[in-house]
């Protein structure tokens, strides 16, 4: 008959079938798209939830009274502040431990970037609570004491040095760090206008203990050869050269 079709019907096929390995040909979003299924309205029903009673009766003696009053169910203060005192906010956030990059371990040769002591050469010791690094020159060798410093602001070397026989004092800490303050003297009023000069002494504990870890510090040092000379030169940068480039 013509007009019609004749041979066998083509199987069924899916539209989103499986590709070899197991994958849909199209993924959950692409479906979502070509069934129009953004057009249907999801029909939900909400329930009704029941407002609690702002007031409440109250049964009220007297004959001339009404009998009956609404009263509040939570009554309202009576106080105000006269100014408005601002809350601290609510903070979640716990200070984690600042950690150590894999480059650096305790005898590491590290070069300063930043600071009064930059270019210089000092050893690393270890790394303090707050997450900084305690360093020293020796200061007998290149004329950096012991510091705190951000390991931000240093480029590790592969210069090691072996202070496993190095014991440092507990007191060093970030506290053994912090200046202290002096108290503020009464001015007259001819001095009122002065200005003194605050010059800082380094205290003589402090160099008893800088003098005990040099002592220490540079026995091991001065096992390495030639590394003695290599922490009392400064790094720099000739033209052409490059740090990203460069081996340390």
């Amino acid at each position: 008959v013509a007009g019609r079709r004749t041979g066998t019907m083509a199987e069924h096929k899916s539209r989103n079938y499986l590709l070899p390995g197991g994958v849909s040909r199209y993924g959950r979003s692409k479906m979502y798209q070509r069934k129009a299924l953004y057009k249907r309205k999801k029909a939900t029903v909400k329930k009704a939830e029941a407002k609690p009673d702002r007031f409440k009766q109250k049964s009220v003696r007297g004959d001339k009274n009404g009998g009956t009053r609404k009263v509040a169910v939570v009554r309202r203060t009576r106080y105000y502040p006269t100014e408005d005192n601002a809350r601290p906010l609510k903070n979640r956030k716990v200070n984690k431990p600042t950690r150590l990059r894999s480059s650096i371990k305790p005898g590491t040769v590290l070069i300063l970037l930043a600071g009064i002591h930059r270019s210089k050469r000092v050893v690393f010791l270890k790394q303090l609570p707050s997450g900084l690094l305690l360093v020293s020159g020796p200061y007998v060798v290149n004329g950096c004491p012991l510091r705190r410093v951000d390991q931000t602001y240093v480029i590790a070397t592969n210069v090691q040095v072996d202070i496993s026989g190095l014991k440092l004092p507990e007191k060093i800490n970030d506290t053994y760090f912090r200046r202290e303050k002096k108290a503020r003297k009464s001015k007259n009023e001819g001095e009122m206008f002065e200005k003194e000069e605050q010059t800082y002494k380094v205290s003589d504990t402090r160099k008893a203990d800088q003098k005990a870890v040099d002592q220490a510090l540079l026995a091991s040092v001065k096992k390495v050869p030639q590394l003695l000379q290599y922490l009392r030169s400064r790094f720099t940068l000739h033209h052409g050269q490059y740090p990203h480039a460069m081996a340390f």
